[in-house]
């Protein structure tokens, strides 16, 4: 099945409220960018033989993974409802997301909602905790 990290404005990629990235965006995005190309459609053959294939307005490849290899692995980008979608990305093209998404005035968001930085690791996105600041007491401390 595999994990899906999101191209998203939406405040969850899975939002049925919220801005969407529109595929004509992200058709001029992938048109603007040199080490991108707007294939429309992804075939794999089976270990039966057959041949699988995916068609997609948005589907696109990144031709600048270094593991990109031709009628083998390839990294894919599918705009899927308003978001640009990647399955099981690793860290390099978790970069390329976060530079897309820049670009895009977007975010990077896996699955369960974690954000991902520049860096192509998981933002902790919690506020910090401020010592001594706490001004509720606890509920057994009535003075």
């Amino acid at each position: 099945m595999g994990y899906d990290i999101h191209i998203t404005r939406k405040n969850l990629w899975f939002d049925d409220e919220g801005s969407e990235i529109e595929l004509a965006e992200w058709i001029a995005y992938v048109t603007g960018d040199a080490e991108m190309r707007l294939d429309r459609f992804a075939e794999a053959m089976s270990n039966s033989g057959d041949t699988l294939r995916v068609e997609s307005a948005g589907l696109s490849v990144w031709l600048g993974y270094s593991g990109h290899q031709e009628n083998g692995n390839m990294a894919w980008f599918d705009f899927r409802r308003g978001n640009i979608v990647v399955k099981n990305p690793d860290i390099e093209i978790l970069k390329k997301m976060w530079s897309i998404a820049k670009a895009l005035s977007a975010k990077v968001q896996g699955d369960e909602g974690e954000l991902y930085g520049v860096d192509g690791n998981a933002v902790d996105e919690q506020p910090p905790v401020s010592v001594g600041v706490n001004t509720k007491k606890p509920w057994w401390k009535v003075w």
